[in-house]
C-alpha cells in the first residue's frame, strides 16, 4: 500500500476538457493531483478510454444530457485499480476494471463508485476490452433483450463497420442469424469476410436493395442514424419483428433544440407501437432508469458486460480498434472518429 502512495504522489492528473462548442483542435489539456478515493470509491489508473459518437454530440453542444460546460468527455474506461476508499475491499488494488462513465473518461485517473467496476478476464488487452465496453453491452443488450434475435432470424445492420455495428453483426452471426449490414463500399470486402451481405449506405434507394436480400422483410433493425430514414428502418420489417433505435447520428450537425431529435424518436416509437400492428419498436438508451433505481440499472450493466467480455476472452467475438492514439493527440483521434474513415473504435492511451 506504502508503494502505492508513492507511485500515486509522482503521478500526475492529466484529463481533457471540453470547454464549449468548440473545433477539436479547442479541447483542451489539464494538469493536476491525483484525485484521492472517497468512501465506496476506487481510483482507477486509466489505460485506455475510448471516443465515441456521444462525444461527437458534446462537442457541438448535442448530447441531449451533457452537463454544462466546461466538463471531461469520456464515455467509457478501462483501466487498474490503483487505491481504494473507505468501505472498499482493498483486495481490489491491482485489479483491471472497466466503466461506463458518460462523461469523465478522458483522464490519467479517475474515481469511480466500487459498484460500478467490473473486472476485465485475464488476458485482454486494455484496448480490446475498453471497445467492448459500451459497444459490447450496447450490441449485447439490443441484440439478446430487445430484438431477442435467434438462429434463422434476419437482421439489418446499420453502419456495420462502426464501432456498436462491428460487434452486432459479430454477435449476430454467432447467434446463427443472416446479416445485412450497410456501409460505405471501401469497407464491404471486410463484411463479407465476416459473412456479411453489404450495402451501400449512400444508393439511392437502400430500402430496394436491402427487400432485394430480403424480399419478405427482416427481422430486425439496429438503426443509430435516427431522423427521417427511422421510417425507412421501420417499412423493412416483416411481421414480428423489431426496430431497435440507438441514436441520432444524421442530426449531429443540426441546429436548435438538441433534446428534439431524441423527443421526436420516442413519438415516433410510442406511435408505431400504439397502432395495430405486428412490428414493435424501441428506443434504446443504457443509461434509462438510473434516475429512480440505480441499484438496478447497475445490475442491468453488470451482467451484459461480464457475459461478453468472456466471449471475448476465448476469441468468440474480437472487437475492431483502430490504432490507438494517445490522450494528447485526442483532437486528431476526434477528427478521425468523425470522419467516417476508420472501421472500429478509437481508442486514446493516456
Amino acid at each position: 500500500m506504502e508503494v502505492v502512495m508513492r507511485q500515486e504522489m509522482s503521478e500526475q492528473l492529466v484529463e481533457v476538457v471540453l470547454p464549449g462548442t468548440v473545433e477539436p483542435e479547442g479541447l483542451q489539456l489539464r494538469h493536476g493531483p491525483v484525485p484521492a478515493a472517497g468512501p465506496g470509491q476506487v481510483l482507477v489508473r486509466v489505460e485506455a478510454t475510448g471516443v465515441s459518437f456521444a462525444e461527437q454530440q458534446m462537442r457541438r453542444g448535442r448530447y441531449y444530457d451533457q452537463p454544462p460546460f466546461p466538463f471531461v468527455p469520456g464515455y467509457d474506461l478501462v483501466g487498474t485499480v490503483r487505491s481504494a476508499g473507505p468501505g472498499v475491499d482493498p483486495g481490489l488494488v491491482g485489479t483491471r476494471v472497466a466503466a461506463l462513465v458518460k462523461v469523465g473518461g478522458w483522464a490519467s485517473h479517475v474515481c469511480l463508485d466500487a459498484q460500478d467496476v467490473v473486472e476485465v478476464p485475464e488476458g485482454i488487452d486494455a484496448a480490446s476490452a475498453e471497445t467492448l465496453v459500451v459497444n459490447g453491452i450496447t450490441a449485447w443488450q439490443m441484440l439478446h433483450r430487445r430484438a431477442r434475435v435467434r438462429s434463422g432470424r434476419t437482421v439489418l445492420v446499420h453502419g456495420a463497420n462502426g464501432g456498436v455495428g462491428s460487434v452486432l453483426v459479430q454477435l449476430a452471426r454467432a447467434a446463427g442469424a443472416t446479416v445485412i449490414g450497410t456501409a460505405s463500399p471501401r469497407h464491404h470486402e471486410a463484411l463479407r469476410r465476416q459473412g456479411v451481405l453489404p450495402v451501400d449506405y449512400r444508393d439511392g434507394d437502400v430500402a430496394a436493395r436491402v427487400r432485394e436480400l430480403a424480399p419478405a422483410g427482416v427481422d430486425a433493425v439496429f438503426d443509430h442514424v435516427g431522423g427521417d430514414g427511422i421510417v425507412r428502418s421501420w417499412s423493412l420489417l416483416r411481421p414480428g419483428g423489431t426496430l431497435v433505435s440507438y441514436g441520432s447520428a444524421s442530426t449531429r450537425d443540426a441546429q436548435g433544440s438538441k433534446q428534439w431529435p431524441v423527443l421526436k424518436l420516442l413519438g415516433r416509437v410510442w406511435l408505431w407501437n400504439a397502432l395495430p400492428n405486428r412490428r414493435h419498436a424501441c428506443f434504446y438508451n443504457v443509461w434509462a432508469g438510473r434516475a429512480w433505481a440505480p441499484g438496478r440499472l447497475r445490475a442491468r450493466r453488470r451482467a451484459p458486460h461480464a457475459e461478453f467480455l468472456a466471449p471475448q476472452q476465448h476469441g468468440e467475438v474480437g472487437p475492431h480498434v483502430a490504432p490507438p492514439l494517445p490522450l494528447t493527440r485526442v483532437a486528431e483521434a476526434m477528427r478521425l472518429a468523425e470522419s467516417g474513415t476508420v472501421a472500429g473504435k478509437i481508442v486514446l492511451h493516456p
